[in-house]
């Protein structure tokens, strides 16, 4: 097993370079074809390769992805390494881990009729060319099982909040900032006020749907040069909702946003990216997997709900079960820390096996 992570996780694959994309799905394939017996479709669209098995008629559906959030050249400052029993490297964690222990599981299975896998290579920048090809496998199938990393402590996810991105461009008119200011609409200080109006949303939305919704400014620019009134400014916002009232709720607020200087216009762009997972949809696949686990010696199972989204909450949002978290154990997804605890993954790996088991 730490083999074939070593070989995914050298196969770097950030998901702005396609063609890196393009070489890890190969490699994924290859593993694939190696451990399951089949060889997958290689789906591009967009520019993005996906890798797809299916055997037989879908019932099972296994989820993962292959791109990673870090840049090209990340192994020169963050080697695979193994020591102490910890495993290191870009997408280590998130979720190079989980694919190994997929592929690991299902090669210990007499039988793979019923089973789908789909490993995407966008989910790390909103799965945009996939969304629709999960959407219509998850619908085909009684059971989503996801491979993203697992919570502290090996928890599964049982709970996953919903996202909504926005781009808030504030256009305004250039002056010379020492000749002639007042000739201005100054596009930065518009903003500023619509950055402080974000926790007023927040607060709304909490006063109308309940606790738990987050909107967070993320990426910021105004202005050309030193000396000129910004003429535009720009704003990235992340909000990440409990619920569907909350997600619309956002969206409405966001979007009424009406400027506060008589001459700016503002543009919103952008809106809800994924729904929530709501816990409904995973609580009959995490009792049965806390039966294979008590039946199988593997200790009791947590659940946990986290504020990160992934590609379940897509499979949950048409309705089919979803369980997720089922992949590595370890910490920091995105992060200098990244590692996964090398010792969980033949029981993680045992516990998926006979999760699909008893769904077949």
């Amino acid at each position: 097993m730490l083999d074939d992570l070593e070989e995914l996780v050298s196969c770097e694959s950030c998901s702005a370079d396609h063609a890196a994309v393009a070489r890890s799905a190969q490699v994924v394939a290859e593993q694939g074809h190696r451990l399951l017996g089949a060889r997958p479709q290689m789906l591009v669209t967009g520019g993005v390769t996906h890798v797809r098995w299916s055997f037989g008629t879908p019932r099972v559906l296994l989820l993962g992805h292959h791109d990673t959030v870090w840049p090209m050249g990340s192994l020169k400052t963050h080697p695979f390494s193994v020591a102490d029993g910890v495993a290191r490297g870009p997408g280590v964690f998130d979720m190079k881990g989980g694919l190994v222990q997929m592929f690991h599981a299902l090669a210990g299975l007499p039988s793979l009729d019923g089973v789908c896998v789909l490993v995407t290579g966008d989910e790390e920048v909103g799965s945009g060319t996939s969304r629709a090809l999960i959407e219509d496998t998850a619908r085909a199938c009684r059971a989503a099982l996801v491979l993203e990393a697992a919570a502290p402590g090996g928890a599964l996810k049982t709970s996953r909040k919903g996202v909504s991105h926005y781009g808030l461009t504030v256009h305004g008119r250039a002056a010379h900032s020492g000749l002639e200011p007042e000739k201005g609409i100054n596009a930065a200080t518009e903003l500023a006020h619509h950055l402080l109006a974000l926790q007023d949303i927040t607060d709304t939305v909490t006063a109308r749907t309940g606790p738990g919704t987050t909107i967070t400014p993320t990426v910021m620019s105004a202005g050309t040069t030193d000396n000129t009134v910004p003429a535009r400014a720009e704003l990235s916002i992340d909000a990440r909702v409990p619920s569907p009232a909350a997600q619309a709720a956002v969206d409405e607020l966001i979007k009424g946003l009406a400027p506060h200087h008589p001459g700016a216009r503002l543009q919103v762009d952008g809106g809800p990216n994924r729904p929530p997972l709501d816990a409904e949809a995973a609580q009959s696949l995490f009792a049965l997997a806390c039966e294979v686990a008590a039946r199988s010696g593997l200790g009791p199972l947590q659940q946990a709900a986290v504020g990160g989204a992934s590609d379940g909450n897509y499979t949950a949002g048409v309705g089919c079960p979803t369980l997720d978290g089922l992949g590595a154990v370890g910490d920091g997804a995105h992060a200098d820390h990244e590692h996964v605890v090398t010792a969980t993954m033949p029981p993680r790996a045992q516990l998926l096996a006979h999760l699909v088991g008893a769904l077949l």
